[in-house]
Order: structure tokens, then sequence, then C-alpha cells
């Protein structure tokens, strides 16, 4: 009786101990692996660098070519509102077939026709219109460039009726007008480098927080280890769970150095909320997302095979849990099924901490979906890796 709690105490001394000597362990393994090493430091490093600095989703320089029928002041007037950095005029047309051939060709994106007798027809009130062909092969970017083309002749007409109207008896000033006043909130510079750094920065860690426990294992496996291990005294959780800890600490210095070393000195990405609860989550996502790569070592027999499987269950992840797509967009069945996915809550968390400002008041909820899909995940990892083994 008397020697109870202190033989309780001891056990709990040696199990941290063991948990302690294994995770050591698990982190002299990786670096030890030099190509692991140089993905990871290229991922959270250059691969940033360049998905801020690269990738664009909104219009820029879109080219356009013009076919002017016209050749009147007004016709210039419209044409050089076509301006960059939307559109990239690329000269005019001699013939309208000619802008077919080129679009064909993929040569310009879109393509402004404006009608003979245009100047004339404004000049007296009569009603006309122009027509833009748009290639929308590419349809984000297409739907985009006629969009901010009709919004630059709505300008252009609204501009030639208060130029008309305001030569009349009473003038422009009597006009009722609606005016829309726009507020920017989170971005309002509107700098897509700090989406896409961010979104570069989830879609690394989601992939490493799959591929590296996974891949632990698996070279357990390769390496005949994993049979010592078990005739240890060592139990299944003391084996699966240094490997999530020392990737889960590995991720959070690498997500440190991408985002106090690449994000904020290249782009000023802001941290706008508490950089505790972002790191702490950060862990929490980190080991959510582990226990889908600890049950893909556990139907793997080799790390080839074990990113074969990362692929087949990263890429779903990346395109429908909201970094590429938003989730509105998506078929309702596929919204069901993505609650299963931790990432589409650590979306919601990393950009409201990062740009809102948001606290766990905000995002308590987000942050229990992960922690009940990070339990069951690893239990039934743990599960499998026991039942393997009998």
């Amino acid at each position: 009786m008397n020697g109870g709690p202190t033989s309780g105490s001891r056990r709990a001394v040696v199990w941290w101990g063991r948990l302690v000597v294994m995770t050591r362990k698990e982190m002299i393994q990786l670096f030890r692996d030099l190509p692991i090493v140089l993905f990871l430091t290229y991922s959270f490093t250059l691969a940033i660098l360049i998905s801020g600095n690269g990738l664009r989703s909104q219009l820029h320089n879109a080219s356009l070519t013009v076919y002017d029928a016209d050749h009147s002041s007004a016709s210039r007037d419209l044409v050089h509102r076509f301006h960059q950095p939307y559109f990239r005029l690329l000269g005019e047309l001699s013939r309208p077939d000619e802008g077919l051939r080129r679009m064909d060709r993929g040569s310009v994106m879109a393509i402004l026709e404006i009608p003979p007798r245009f100047h004339e027809q404004l000049a007296a009130g009569e009603p006309t219109a122009v027509q833009l062909l748009v290639d929308t092969t590419n349809a984000p970017q297409g739907l985009s460039a006629a969009g901010y083309a009709g919004r630059i002749v709505a300008q252009f007409g609204q501009d030639i009726s208060a130029t008309r109207i305001g030569g009349s008896s009473g003038g422009a000033a009597s006009l009722p007008i609606i005016a829309s006043e726009h507020r920017v909130w989170y971005n309002p510079d509107q700098n897509e480098a700090w989406f896409e750094s961010i979104s570069g920065l989830l879609r690394t860690i989601t992939i490493f927080a799959i591929l590296l426990p996974a891949t632990a294992m698996a070279r357990e496996k390769e390496r005949g280890t994993v049979e010592q291990l078990l005739v240890s005294p060592l139990t299944p959780l003391q084996i699966m769970l240094p490997k999530v800890l020392a990737m889960t600490l590995v991720i959070l210095g690498a997500t440190a150095v991408a985002l106090f070393g690449v994000m904020q000195p290249a782009f000023g990405v802001p941290i706008r909320g508490s950089v505790i609860l972002l790191f702490s989550l950060t862990a929490l996502f980190t080991f959510t997302t582990a226990g889908m790569g600890l049950f893909a070592s556990t139907i793997t027999h080799n790390q080839a095979q074990v990113g074969l499987l990362t692929l087949l269950v990263v890429a779903p992840m990346l395109m429908l849990s909201g970094i590429t797509t938003p989730m509105e967009a998506l078929p309702d069945w596929v919204n069901a099924l993505m609650l299963l996915s931790p990432l589409r809550y650590f979306i919601e968390i990393a950009y409201g901490i990062l740009l809102k400002g948001a606290g766990l008041d905000v995002l308590w909820s987000q942050a229990i979906a992960m922690a009940a899909l990070g339990g069951a995940m690893f239990g039934f990892g743990t599960w499998r890796f026991r039942r393997q083994f009998q």
C-alpha cells in the first residue's frame, strides 16, 4: 500500500523518459535523411517565395487587340481606358477576321471591336454597342477580363452621358447619383501575395504533416527495426507518438522560418492575432493530420508506396478544402465530405489569426473539430499498427 504512489510516479518517469528518448531518436533519423531535409528546406523557403511572387489569380496584363472601324476621338478614348495592370494593348487589327485567327493561336485573350459611326451615334444620343470577344479557355481569367471590360465600358457610357447632360440646362449637378464606396477589410491594399504565400504555407504544412510520420514508420519497416521496437518494453503508443511529436517540432520550426524569415520580410504578411495561439493550433493541426500518415504507413511497405499514397490523400484535401476554390462554390456532397478534412478548419484558423486578428473565442469551434478529428485518426492509426503485428 505504501509503495503504490511511489511506484506510480516511477512508472510515469520511466514512461516520459522513453518518450523523450524516442523523440530524440526520430529527430536524429530525420536529419540524417538528406533528401527529406533538402525537400523540407526548399518547401518552407523558396517554394513559398515563388508562391507569393509567381502565382496570380487576379487578372493581370491580359493581352488585348482592337479592331477600330470608327477611328474617332470617342473610340480612341475608349481604347485608352483598357490599360495596365489589367489589360495590355497589343495594337490594332486591319480586319476583324485577323483577330479570330490570333485568338485561335492563343496570342491574344480579348478582342475589342468598335463599329463604324460610333462617335456619331454617341453625339446624336443614339444607342450604340461595342463587342468584346474573350477567350475563356482559362475560365476564371476570361470571366475576369469580361467583368473588367464591362465596368470600363459602363464607366465610359456614364461619362459620355454626364458630358451630354452637363451641357444642357440644369447641368449634371441636378442628376441623382449613386456613389459606391468600398471598404476593404483585413487586406486593404488587396495584396495578392499575402493570400498566395499563406496558401503556400498551408499546403506545405499539410503535405509534410502526412508525409514525415508516414515516411518515418515506413523507414522502420524497410530497415527491419520495427520488429526490434515491438519486442522492446515500448508500447505501440510509445513507438508512434514520438514520431508525431518529432515531426510536429520540425514542422513548427520550419513554419517559424517561413513566416518570420520569408513571408514577413518579402511580402509584409501581418500577424494580427496571437503568435502563441497560431503555433499552438498549428501543432494541433499537425497532430491531426499526422494520424492520416500513420494509417498510411500501416498499409504500405516502403517509402515509395508512402509517397504515392500521400499524393492520393493530399491532392483532394488541397483542392477541395477551400484553398484553391471557395467552399461555397463546391457541390453540397463535397462540402459534407470535407467536414472530415482537418485542413478545412485550419484554413479558417490561419487566415483568421494572421489577417483578421481573431482569437480562440472566435475559432474555438474549428479547434474542437480539429482536436476531435486528430484524436480519432491517431487512435485509429495506433489500433491499425497494433493489429498488423498481432
